[in-house]
C-alpha cells in the first residue's frame, strides 16, 4: 500500500509501505476514504520538531476490512470515523470523560493513532483499541459529508473540546484566539453548546467569513495588547467568560490570558512551542486554565449525528483536494498559507 513518510524536515514522499496487521485482538484494519494535513504535521515539516523516516498522519475516516477476535462494536463494512487518541471507554479516565488519556491505551503503548504503526496519510491503517476510539455512521456518508466528518475526527472535535472546557453555554461569551480549522471548530462547538456570543479573533477575510458561518457573533481584528482592549470594551471591561486559544505560540496564549475575565475559563489546545508561563501573572489573573489533547472520541456521536442532520457543515474547512500521491503538493501548499497568514 501507498503511504506518505517525512524524511526529514520538508522531504516528503509516498511509498510502497507493508500492509498493517492486527497487533492486538482489540485492533481494527480501515481502507481510507479521507485523511488530511494538520497543522500539527507542519511543526516537524519546518524542522521546529524531530523528524526522521516518520510515518504521517492521525485524521481519518474509513471502512473497516479486517477486526481482532475481542472486537464486537464494528466489523468489516461498517463505515467509520475516529480519534487521534486511542482509548478503552472503560478504564477510570476515560468514564471520567477523558479518553484522550486513556489508560489502557498507554499501557498497551498506543496513546495515539500510528504510535506502534504507521499513521493515517497512507491507503490503510491499524486503529487500535477499536470498540472504544471507532463510532459506526448511520449509513455510508455521500461525497457532500465526508469532508465534515473527517473534521470531526480532529479538528471540530478539538475546538469543540475547547470551546466545553472554555465554558461556553447559554449567557457566556466566548473568545476564539486562533482562525486555523481548530479555531473554526470551536466556533461551532461553542454556538452547539448554546453561548451567547463568540468572539472570533481573525484578521484573515476568507476564515472570518468561515467564522460567520459557523456562529461567530463578532470578529476582532486587533492584536496583542490592542486585542485584549478590544475585547475589554465589548465586555463591559471585564473580559470574557471563556477563552480558547487554538494556535500555540506565545503572543497568542498571552493574549488569550489577557482576554479572560476574573474567574473564567481558558482551554488551550494548540501543541505549544516556545511557551513560557508567566506564574506572576496567572497567579493574579485568578482563572480556570484547562489544556492537552483533545478528548474527541467523547463527542464524536453528537457531531456525527449533526453532521448527517445537515445541521453543521465543518468541512468547509478544507480548501484543497488532492489525491493521496500529491501529498507533498500539500504540504508545500500548507506551509504557504501558514507563512501568509503569519504576516
Amino acid at each position: 500500500m501507498r503511504a506518505v513518510v517525512m524524511h526529514e524536515p520538508g522531504n516528503v514522499n509516498v511509498e510502497e509501505m507493508p500492509m498493517p496487521t492486527i497487533l492486538e485482538p482489540t485492533d481494527a484494519i480501515i481502507k481510507l476514504a479521507a485523511t488530511c494535513i494538520c497543522g500539527s504535521d507542519l511543526w516537524p515539516y519546518r524542522g521546529l520538531e524531530p523528524v526522521h523516516e516518520k510515518r504521517m498522519g492521525h485524521e481519518y475516516v474509513g471502512t473497516v476490512v479486517e477486526v481482532g477476535e475481542a472486537v464486537t462494536t464494528v466489523k468489516p463494512g461498517d463505515f467509520v470515523v475516529g480519534s487521534f487518541c486511542i482509548s478503552c471507554g472503560e478504564c477510570a479516565i476515560c468514564r471520567a470523560g477523558y479518553p484522550s488519556r486513556c489508560t489502557t491505551a498507554a499501557a498497551q503503548g498506543d496513546v495515539f493513532v500510528g504510535t506502534r504503526a504507521g499513521g493515517t496519510q497512507a491507503e490503510y491503517a491499524r486503529i487500535a483499541l477499536a470498540d472504544g476510539t471507532l463510532v459506526k455512521t448511520p449509513a455510508p456518508p455521500t461525497p457532500e459529508q465526508l469532508p465534515s466528518l473527517l473534521a470531526a475526527s480532529d479538528v471540530l472535535g478539538t475546538g469543540w473540546f475547547a470551546a466545553d472546557e472554555a465554558g461556553a453555554a447559554p449567557g457566556k461569551t466566548i473568545v476564539v484566539v486562533g482562525d486555523g480549522a481548530v479555531g473554526l471548530g470551536a466556533i461551532i462547538g461553542a454556538k452547539q453548546l448554546g453561548a451567547s456570543r463568540i468572539i472570533a479573533m481573525s484578521r484573515h477575510a476568507d476564515r472570518q467569513a468561515l467564522a460567520r458561518q459557523f456562529g461567530a457573533t463578532d470578529i476582532v481584528e486587533e492584536r496583542g495588547e490592542e486585542g485584549i482592549a478590544r475585547i475589554k470594551e465589548l465586555t463591559d471591561g471585564l473580559g470574557a467568560d471563556g477563552v480558547v486559544e487554538a494556535v500555540g505560540n506565545e503572543a497568542p496564549f498571552d493574549q488569550a490570558l489577557g482576554c479572560v475575565r476574573p474567574g473564567g475559563h481558558l482551554s488551550f489546545v494548540g501543541v505549544p512551542h516556545g511557551v513560557s508561563l508567566d506564574m506572576d501573572r496567572m497567579f493574579f489573573a485568578e482563572v480556570h486554565m484547562f489544556g492537552g489533547p483533545a478528548a474527541v472520541r467523547k463527542y464524536l456521536p453528537a457531531m456525527i449525528d449533526l453532521i448527517f442532520g445537515g445541521e453543521i457543515n465543518p468541512g468547509a474547512v478544507f480548501d484543497l483536494v488532492l489525491p493521496l500521491e500529491r501529498a507533498a503538493e500539500g504540504y508545500a501548499a500548507w506551509m504557504s498559507v501558514a507563512q501568509r497568514r503569519s504576516c
